[in-house]
C-alpha cells in the first residue's frame, strides 16, 4: 500500500499541489499535518507511523516534509526501514526499496556524519582556545539556596520524599542533585 504524507507549516499555507502530486503517483491514503517540521510531534505524522504495515511503501513530495533535519529524515527512514516499510521522496528521486535509493541515503548519512564531526571539532579548539586566554569559564553552576537544599535533603534522607521529588522542588536535574548530594556529605563529615 502506498501512504502518503503531506505537511505545510501553517493554517494559511495549501497542502492543494502536493495532494494532487499524491493523486497522481497512485498514493492510497494520504495523512496531512498543517504544522511546522521542527520536531516529530506532528498528530498526523504519528497517525501515519501507528497505521503502515510491513511492505508499505511512504511516499512524500520532499523529504524536507517528513523531515526538518537530516537526523530526523535518517531516524525516521531507519524506523520505517526496520518494520519492512519503504520511503520514497519525489523531488529528491530517493527510493529506499531500491539499492540506488538506499545508496543515496547513505551518502546523506554520511554527509551528515562528517559535517557533524567537523563541527565538534571546530567547537572543541575553540574551547580549548578560550581557555588558555582565559575568556572561557564553563556553564555558570546551578544557584540553589544553600538552607532550601538543606532542608530538601533532609526530607530525603529521612524517607520523607523519594529523590525523584527532592529534584523536582529543587528544580534540578538527576546528575546535579547527586553530585550536589555527595559535596554535601562530604561538607557534613569532613
Amino acid at each position: 500500500m502506498k501512504i502518503g504524507y503531506v505537511r505545510v507549516s501553517t493554517e494559511d499555507q495549501n497542502e492543494a499541489r502536493q495532494e494532487v502530486l499524491m493523486d497522481q503517483l497512485g498514493v492510497d491514503r494520504v495523512f496531512i499535518d498543517k504544522i511546522s517540521g521542527k520536531n516529530r510531534n506532528r498528530p498526523s505524522l504519528q497517525e501515519m507511523l501507528s497505521f503502515i504495515r510491513e511492505g508499505d511503501v511512504v511516499v512524500v513530495e520532499s523529504y524536507s516534509r517528513l523531515a526538518r533535519s537530516t537526523v530526523d529524515l535518517l531516524n525516521i527512514v531507519e524506523e520505517l526501514s526496520k518494520k519492512g516499510i519503504g520511503f520514497i521522496s519525489h523531488k529528491e528521486k530517493i527510493d529506499t526499496t531500491t539499492p540506488q535509493g538506499m545508496l543515496m541515503l547513505t551518502i546523506f548519512a554520511g554527509i551528515y556524519q562528517f559535517e557533524r564531526e567537523c563541527m565538534l571539532q571546530r567547537q572543541k579548539e575553540g574551547i580549548a582556545i578560550a581557555k588558555a586566554e582565559g575568556k572561557y569559564k564553563g556553564r555558570k553552576p546551578i544557584d540553589i539556596d544553600q538552607t532550601t537544599f538543606e532542608a530538601v535533603y533532609k526530607e530525603w534522607k529521612n524517607g520523607n520524599i523519594k529523590a525523584v521529588e527532592a529534584m523536582e522542588k529543587l528544580k534540578i536535574t538527576k546528575p546535579t542533585f547527586y553530585r550536589r548530594v555527595n559535596a554535601y556529605q562530604k561538607k557534613i563529615w569532613n
